[in-house]
């Protein structure tokens, strides 16, 4: 048995020409409220540990904000162990960015914006802390559930590089993008000793893009629809306070969109109305149904969660992994890099496009010489250490024609961004780039985050791990295998994966995806060995809940301390002159 309960706390919040975070394009600016945003969170204790789980309505979550919620709630008399708390984001598109510290991801939402941090920040707080004062004797089950072929819910939108992973046995065709994806739903139902439902937890994979990045107005997606119907629905039902809170989590949703149709006008895809907020109404009520389904079967044909409370995190300098040949194909000495950014990313998908097309082919041709003359004419003059790290990054990050190294501060090859050969007049966002360098904010580097954490949970057969980035689907299989590989020994017989867990790092894909250059692959920051790299530290992180608790718990207070003291040079790196002053460009 366990103490449960549930919360949730408005996170709205509508600042003048602050962009909505997600298709990192100039004009998706959020103008007006189409719906509130919220975060919601579980919290889940036995007689020794707790665990939080939190999800917002919001994009992706950082480093800095699950601190400054961890700090703020020990200030209010909540104390709780950075490796059990997972704040974890649904993903929305249309939620106003300017919350983080690096300054990629404040480049498209007109900087860094303290009001959207705080408000966050304030939101989560409220919804843990209204979860621990409704906590009460509760039981959890697990349950699932398959959607059926026929019904319209998540596609593959990188088909290619998806079909040249081994595991596709059956290379499938541009009509068949729905079987290329999980379209498996995992729900967990929480009711207290009477019978009376606290809420649900479920996962399921497909990004929260029905609303596309021609809208200006703050919205929660099909995901916040979803939501939205189950509470609503709930509530009819259990008339009692509190009223059930439901949250949609995110799976592997790396190469998964809601979008299927060809919109001719807009030239790109869209869901099944050319009303986009109609399409997310939809998409949402779709989730809604299947889960609902889930949750009347549950606890007859589920099965109930027991066991001990346990969890184990890490902080990860992901650029620069050394990385097990398990994970390589026998491969021997392999490392991630700094990261990078490529082209293929910068202009975008087809549910959302990004630089233009004339610009990206004059990137790929300049990239050539960009590479021949660090490689063979100034690698010379170069001292010796800078010239191997150069010539490691690209082996790393082959075959990326890459744009812009993330960790050095540099846009095809020089950190003078303002001498681009592409010209202002070409796109909005190279003009601000360009107006950047000259103010001096781009040489706050690196641009993203190196330092990420990766965690576990374990209650009872359970196992939730929080990821730091967005996953492909056959990279989710491959990691949920490596973490339940070991985790069996424990009895963990159901692994959950978290993605846009605890910050965020761009897209994780398997090495045959990879090498297509892909959107995705495009933002694999940390080279071809990404994948291998968090399989490598996920399986050692899983190891340590095998072994002794008394020694795993002195080496979760030293990475504990460690955490926090990333986060104050952030501070300083990453959007800030100094601790207290933000820079809003």
């Amino acid at each position: 048995m366990y103490q449960i309960g549930a919360g949730k706390a408005d996170i709205t919040i509508l600042k003048e020409n602050v962009g909505l975070m997600g298709y990192g394009v100039h004009w998706n600016i959020g103008k007006t409220i189409g719906t509130r945003l919220h975060a919601r969170a579980f919290v889940i204790r036995n007689s020794e540990k707790t665990v939080v789980f939190v999800n917002a309505e919001i994009c992706f979550p950082t480093i800095i904000m699950k601190h400054a919620a961890l700090q703020k709630l020990a200030a209010a008399g909540y104390s709780y162990e950075d490796a059990g708390f997972i704040l974890t984001a649904q993903h929305t598109h249309s939620a106003p960015g300017g919350y983080s510290h690096y300054f990629f991801y404040n480049m498209t939402v007109t900087g860094h914006h303290k009001e959207v941090f705080d408000t966050y920040v304030k939101g989560i707080v409220e919804a843990v802390i209204q979860a621990e004062q409704n906590c009460q004797s509760s039981k959890i089950h697990l349950n699932k559930g398959t959607f059926g072929k026929e019904v319209p819910i998540a596609f593959n939108r990188s088909i290619k590089p998806y079909n040249k992973n081994p595991e596709v046995t059956r290379k499938l065709g541009k009509d068949e993008t729905h079987l290329a994806v999980d379209r498996e739903m995992k729900l967990l139902r929480f009711d207290n000793n009477h019978g009376k439902t606290i809420g649900t937890l479920n996962w399921f994979g497909v990004h929260t893009t029905s609303v596309s990045n021609d809208n200006t107005k703050i919205n929660f997606d099909n995901k916040g629809f979803a939501a939205q119907y189950f509470e609503d629905d709930l509530a009819e039902k259990n008339s009692d306070d509190p009223p059930p809170i439901t949250v949609f989590a995110q799976d592997v949703a790396g190469d998964v969109t809601p979008n299927f149709i060809w919109d001719k006008k807009k030239k790109w895809t869209r869901g099944k109305y050319e009303d986009d907020f109609e399409s997310a109404q939809f998409h949402g009520k779709l989730q809604y149904e299947k889960a609902k389904d889930i949750y009347e079967k549950t606890p007859e044909q589920g099965e109930e969660i027991v066991g001990d409370i346990d969890f184990v995190s890490m902080y990860v300098d992901f650029s620069n992994v050394k990385v097990d040949e398990d994970f390589t194909g026998g491969a021997s000495n392999q490392r991630t890099t700094q990261p990078c950014i490529g082209i293929a990313f910068l202009q975008g998908t087809k549910e959302g496009p990004g630089l233009p097309k004339a610009i990206g082919n004059v990137v790929r041709f300049g990239d050539m010489f960009v590479k021949a003359y660090r490689k063979y004419i100034f690698s010379n003059f170069m001292p010796y250490k800078e010239r191997v790290a150069m010539m490691h990054m690209y082996k790393a990050q082959h075959p990326k024609t890459v744009v812009l190294e993330m960790g050095e501060g540099r846009v095809m090859g020089t950190k003078r961004v303002r001498n681009l050969i592409v010209p202002a007049f070409a796109d909005p966002v190279i003009k601000y780039f360009k107006h950047l360098d000259r103010e001096g904010i781009t040489r706050q580097t690196p641009w993203e985050p190196e330092v990420l954490q990766i965690q576990i949970v374990v209650i009872g057969q359970l196992a939730i791990v929080g990821i730091p980035a967005e996953i492909t689907t056959i990279a989710g299989q491959r990691l949920r295998k490596t973490i339940a590989d070991v985790l069996k020994e424990r009895g963990v017989t159901e692994v959950m994966l978290s993605p846009y867990a605890n910050g965020y790092s761009g897209y994780i894909t398997t090495y045959e995806e990879y090498q297509c250059q892909a959107y995705e692959g495009g933002h694999t920051v940390f080279g071809k060995w990404t994948l291998a790299a968090y399989q490598t530290k996920f399986s050692a992180l899983a190891k340590e809940l095998i072994g002794p608790s008394k020694d795993r718990k002195r080496q979760e207070s030293e990475d504990q301390m460690k955490g926090p003291r990333f986060v104050e040079e952030e501070k300083i790196w990453y959007g800030f002159k100094d601790k207290s002053t933000p820079v809003v460009v």
